[in-house]
């Protein structure tokens, strides 16, 4: 019984990690501009100056 209350406590404090993670992230920015990596691939190309 003694290892399932161990496992119980280890599961919420794993849990608890990722959620303080989570917020910590959205905190700092990490998911405000979601459109733009996408697409940034394809504005990546440099227009090269012909007359050199």
């Amino acid at each position: 019984m003694s290892v399932i209350i161990m496992l119980v406590i280890a599961a919420l404090l794993f849990a608890g990690g990722f959620l303080v993670a989570f917020f910590w992230a959205t905190d700092d920015g990490q998911f405000d501009d979601t459109s733009t990596p996408a697409i940034r691939i394809l504005n990546d190309d440099t227009v090269e100056d012909k007359e050199k």
